[in-house]
């Protein structure tokens, strides 16, 4: 069966971790073009307020509690939207948590309650999909990280969380096309994004935690995912930082290490003492924010990304902009 995508304002929308970031951004943007959206998170409030925000009439939006690292309440979450919409086109699995600190330091718990999250999280919404969009089509869009190509220290239980993303994935997509199943598997790579995930994470670092930049908006990625629900993409970089970072960890994988040993502990630290904290692992937090704090402001689009989706936009001006962000110091640019 070959793989047909519908326009989005003819497409329902399941998108996990709905309830603020990347997958609030999401929301937001695929109602903003017509669709109809089923948002899931763990908070059911935060869904409720988000649904009468984003769709007053109560006609395009589903709000579907749901903790993703449960099988049973996913598919829940998908007889949900058969009743309300009478099925879905288009799956994002896009819930996650995040822990920062050495992996020698953080405790066993916490890093399968990640996993919980991250991993098996998307396995079930993957899973679940498959079987309601098999042989009718759709898309499934599974957000992973730069970091699923070339991990970060301090941040290593998500990185391999996300370097398993893309292993499923990759395989996913190939058994799916070799059945004909008529299903668009894409996998989304951002660089990164200024949601309020450092605010929700796990962090046992012991000082206050930041990105090192150039980061990214989150309707960037917004942008990203509502294309892969349209047209059938293999995978995509948001920003373009994230394809230089893993075309430089691919090619010269100890020079990369240098750089990260070197570089990178320091660069994810704040100068503020914290406490240690279990963020959202356990439990969710306020929801209903798209970006988090102490950013600036982001960049609001990547050259790169927007010219591998649309070729025709290409402009060299914006793309010598987009690569000199990406290349600048990091105490010399300002959001």
């Amino acid at each position: 069966m070959q793989v047909t995508l519908k326009p989005l304002e003819q497409q329902t929308l399941v998108i996990t971790g709905a309830s603020s970031g990347i997958g609030l951004a999401t929301a937001r943007h695929a109602v903003s073009l017509g669709a109809r959206v089923v948002i899931v998170s763990r908070s059911p409030a935060a869904l409720e307020a988000i649904a009468r925000e984003i769709d007053p009439g109560g006609r395009q939006v589903l709000a579907a509690a749901a903790d993703v690292g449960r099988s049973d309440e996913v598919e829940r979450v998908a007889q949900a939207a058969i009743e309300r919409f009478g099925g879905f086109d288009t799956w994002v699995n896009n819930a996650g948590v995040g822990i920062w600190g050495r992996l020698t330091e953080v405790p066993e718990d916490e890093h399968r309650r990640l996993f919980e999250t991250n991993f098996w999280g998307m396995v079930n919404g993957s899973l679940v999909a498959a079987r309601h969009l098999r042989g009718r089509g759709g898309a499934i869009v599974n957000v992973g990280s730069i970091t699923g190509d070339r991990a970060w220290p301090l941040q290593g239980m998500y990185c391999a969380s996300k370097h398993a993303i893309k292993g499923f994935t990759e395989t996913l997509r190939v058994e799916l096309e070799q059945e004909c199943a008529g299903i668009s598997i894409t996998l989304i790579k951002p660089a990164a994004i200024g949601t309020p995930l450092l605010q929700h994470a796990a962090n046992f670092t012991g000082r206050r935690l930041r990105l090192p930049p150039p980061i990214y908006a989150p309707e960037e990625a917004a942008h990203a995912i509502c294309h892969a629900a349209q047209h059938p993409v293999r995978d995509v970089y948001v920003g373009g930082s994230g394809l230089l970072a893993s075309t430089v960890g691919l090619h010269a994988p100890r020079v990369t290490d240098w750089i990260s040993e070197a570089a990178l502990f320091e660069a994810q630290l704040g100068p503020q003492a914290v406490p240690p904290t279990q963020g959202n692992l356990h439990r969710p937090m306020a929801g209903g924010r798209e970006r988090g704090d102490d950013f600036g402001r982001p960049l609001q689009s990547s050259f790169y990304t927007r010219v591998t989706l649309h070729p025709s936009a290409w402009n060299p001006v914006r793309g010598l902009g987009d690569l000199a962000a990406s290349l600048m110091p990091a105490s010399r640019r300002r959001y």
